[in-house]
């Protein structure tokens, strides 16, 4: 039985050879396409089972998975970091998406990323918090920033200014500069130029300033004033300046000025004061004159306690206290002299007259935090003046407790150290431990993420830090210093073996 094979036609025999006849063939009309729809319907759970669809069989819900942007910057290269302006000084780079990151904390203000241009630097010794600093001022000065470093305790900016051309004013250990605390500076040279209305409202601002000086220096002796106690300073700053004798012109006065005539009033004053008597006088301001007495033979003695010899060059890109020769004197001594030395030079950035922002680092503030909730409030005022006075002021601290040290002197205390941070829209947080973190992120607000930066990628490189405003998300930054920077601020320096000394001597 043989098999039948189907018949085929010529253009298929002929297809067989290469050859496609065009006989007999129809030219087709293409079908007019219609438009499709842009909003197309919920689909069902298995999709359209319909050729063109393109919907997979899977089943819903889809697995979801969560990475940083460190991660999946590998599957988006082109991911960018949050608009922060890129005005300023350029500090380094955005560690999750690559991009330059930049700091100038007043176009902060101007373009709503923060309230004022205060910044708070928290971190571990040795992150990296005052090489962030210097690199930041340094590229400022492009800008027309110039620094007041506010006592530098450890003499680690001295390199800096010298490098710049300045001098730095160093006190303590041999150094015959003095800075007088209740220095009249410039009000003095612009007094004149003042109408009566503006002379007193300027003078009043500065004895107040000045009485809570005193206050918190005789705070630090262990005594709290009392309210008679800070009459009776407030009694004798007019007095010794002139404001109450219709003076034209003020008198230079010093803290020992005013520690002789509390402790020998004469009858004008102690019936200002309406004491029965001059021996209640004396009896009832005993304590606050022995405190201002033991500053001037002690912790001010050769430091505060004579007029200014120095003059604060103000054209300097850079100036700085040097307070390295204090710190054998004591941690409380470097703390008076922090308190000090912030409100001399707050009266001679308040009063300039050049227009320009200044920026003024207090480095190791925690110091002077320690010393009584005056010294916090006063802390507290120059922070709250920032903007209005056109000043960056800059917080070097190590953690929260330092801001909440003050609790053995009062909740009020506490209560104004936690607001600081509120005065500090910007912060800069550097590798901290866990139990640290937990605070801080307590504190700040800090969402799950940059808790978890915090204690893990900030702490992989030195110079790494969470920097954070009060109205944007976390940045993840990078410090970048020059071979120039890192020349100049090397903290490590001391740790080093020094040149013409081998290492087998170091490792003794």
């Amino acid at each position: 039985m043989s098999r039948r094979v189907p018949e085929r036609g010529a253009a298929e025999l002929l297809e067989t050879f290469g050859v496609v006849p065009q006989i007999g063939t129809r030219q087709r009309t293409p079908e007019p396409k219609t438009r499709e729809r842009i909003n197309r319907a919920a689909a069902p759970r298995r999709g359209y089972a319909r050729p063109g669809y393109g919907w997979s069989p899977a089943a819903a819900p889809l697995p979801v998975y969560q990475a940083s942007t460190r991660e999946i910057g590998g599957l988006f290269p082109l991911l960018a970091a949050s608009p922060l302006p890129a005005v300023g000084a350029r500090i380094g780079y955005d560690v999750l998406s690559g991009g330059a990151f930049y700091c100038h904390p007043v176009e902060w203000v101007l373009r709503g990323y923060a309230t004022n241009p205060n910044i708070a630097l928290f971190g571990e010794p040795g992150r990296g918090k005052s090489s962030t600093v210097v690199a930041m001022i340094l590229r400022l000065l492009n800008f027309g920033v110039r620094t007041l470093i506010s006592g530098d305790v450890k003499g680690e900016y001295t390199p800096v200014v010298k490098a710049l051309g300045a001098t730095p004013i160093v006190l303590g250990g041999g150094s015959s500069a003095r800075v007088n605390a209740l220095d009249l500076g410039p009000l003095t040279a612009r007094w004149d130029s003042w109408s009566a209305a503006r002379q007193r409202t300027e003078l009043e601002g500065v004895l107040g300033r000045w009485g809570q000086l005193l206050a918190a220096l005789a705070e630090s002796q262990g005594y709290s004033p009392t309210v008679t106690d800070e009459a009776a300073i407030a009694a004798v700053l007019r007095r010794l300046v002139g404001a109450t004798a219709g003076a034209t012109r003020l008198s230079p006065i010093t803290i020992p000025d005013v520690h002789r005539e509390l402790a020998d009033p004469d009858e004008e004053l102690w019936r200002e004061l309406r004491f029965a008597d001059r021996r209640e006088c004396l009896d009832q301001l005993r304590s606050i004159t022995d405190a201002l007495g033991n500053l001037i033979s002690g912790t001010l003695s050769g430091l505060f306690d004579a007029p200014t010899n120095i003059k604060l060059d103000w054209n300097a890109p850079v100036q700085s206290m040097d307070l390295s020769r204090v710190r054998s004197r004591g941690d409380r001594v470097v703390a008076v002299s922090l308190t000090c030395l912030g409100a001399w030079s707050s009266l001679a950035t308040d009063l300039r007259s050049d227009g320009q922002i200044r920026c003024v680092v207090r480095d190791e503030s925690w110091r002077q935090l320690r010393l009584g909730p005056r010294a916090v409030a006063a802390i507290d005022a120059e922070l709250r003046l920032s903007r209005l006075e056109q000043i960056i002021q800059i917080l070097v601290l190590h953690k929260l407790s330092d801001l909440l040290s003050v609790g053995a002197m009062g909740s009020q205390a506490v209560a104004i150290a936690k607001d600081l941070i509120a005065l500090c829209s910007t912060r800069v947080l550097f590798g901290q431990s866990t139990h640290v973190a937990d605070e801080l992120a307590a504190a700040l607000g800090l969402t799950r993420p940059e808790l978890q930066r915090l204690v893990g990628a900030v702490n992989e490189r030195r110079g790494r830090a969470l920097w954070k405003t009060e109205n944007h998300p976390a940045h993840l930054v990078q410090t970048v210093l020059s071979s120039f920077e890192r020349r100049l601020f090397d903290t490590n320096a001391q740790l080093r073996p020094r040149s013409g000394h081998g290492r087998q001597h170091h490792g003794r």
